[in-house]
């Protein structure tokens, strides 16, 4: 059987498959179902920035305190704590509760106001923070530029904040996605997670209401991240973690083959319940058994833009190229 065992934000792993945050995160009895079904680690379901916002907001609007300056800063501060020391004991209790890394997360728009939710994080014992940035701005407030730099702010005010080591979770949509990545590496991160996915919308045509669309990845998303995994990889020095797609051990070893270092499973798990991962991980080792891979190390990328005519192919982005050059 092969060696599963990786290294990621310099945390050793038994396994490079992490479940990913979510749902199947947010409690100490799953986080030891996680840890039983072979996870390497597993990220704690989001603390949200706009989650504190709102629960700020409302205690103030209930609150009969007399609205003086004062008065309201005191309730932010009491009514953010009450949520961070929520999440707080979940970090310690899943420390106490597992021997996996447990990786917490904060899905943020900004560097202000939950900045010392990170040192509260890192002192309740989490192992890496993984901090989801996606920076809407539909109201053309910043050029591109502009939300690029957006993002190496709050980098760099986290990294000033913990000692831990921090992973940035981005989008695919940046008009140079190699060049944020390059900065970002610049800037001192320690690894980036490819990708956040988005909530989409549907519209139905019965209601004529625009709903929620599917809420689960479909298996050929996994291809986003191959794509740029496969590229980035021989030229960042830091860890690519893929996420978005993966729902069988063989997405999971074309990723690796891509050059990531570990792969982040959510929607597979809430399809088939977080047992699955046992499958996931037997189909993985089965492929490396099949194929002589005795090690994640031997195997990991081997199929990355290294190879030149690797490269060509990752780089092939339009269809009539494609046509042409078969």
């Amino acid at each position: 059987m092969a060696d599963l065992g990786t290294k990621y934000l310099g945390l050793e792993l038994k396994s490079p498959l992490i479940v990913g945050s979510s749902g199947l995160s947010n409690t100490v009895d799953e986080i030891r179902k996680c840890e039983k079904a072979g996870a390497g680690a597993v990220v704690l379901k989001s603390i949200f920035e706009e989650q504190i916002t709102s629960e700020i907001s409302k205690e103030i609007q209930s609150s009969n305190i007399d609205m003086h300056p004062e008065a309201a800063e005191y309730i932010q501060s009491v009514t953010r704590d009450r949520s961070v020391y929520q999440y707080l004991d979940l970090i310690t209790d899943s420390k106490k509760a597992v021997k996996i890394p447990v990786i917490a997360s904060v899905n943020c728009v900004s560097a202000d106001g939950w900045l010392d939710f990170a040192a509260k994080i890192e002192k309740a014992g989490a192992d890496a923070l993984e901090v989801n940035v996606y920076i809407f701005d539909i109201e053309h407030r910043d050029d591109s530029k502009g939300i690029e730099e957006r993002y190496l702010k709050i980098l760099k005010a986290v990294k000033s904040a913990v000692k831990i080591p921090v992973a940035l979770k981005i989008s695919n949509q940046f008009t140079n996605l190699s060049s944020i990545a390059r900065d970002l590496e610049l800037h001192g991160v320690d690894g980036i997670v490819m990708f956040n996915r988005f909530l989409y919308n549907d519209i139905n045509l019965d209601k004529m209401k625009v709903v929620q669309g599917r809420g689960v990845s479909s298996p050929d998303e996994f291809m986003i991240p191959l794509r740029w995994i496969g590229l980035l990889s021989p030229q960042l020095r830091i860890d690519l973690c893929a996420s978005t797609g993966i729902h069988n051990g063989l997405d999971a070893a074309k990723l690796i083959l891509a050059g990531a270092k570990a792969v982040q499973v959510t929607s597979a798990l809430y399809l088939h319940k977080i047992e699955y991962l046992t499958e996931i991980t037997r189909q993985l080792n089965e492929w490396m058994d099949k194929n002589g891979y005795k090690s994640i190390h031997d195997m990991r990328g081997t199929l990355s833009a290294k190879d030149p005519s690797v490269s060509k192919m990752f780089s092939r982005f339009q269809y009539m190229k494609y046509i042409i050059e078969r």
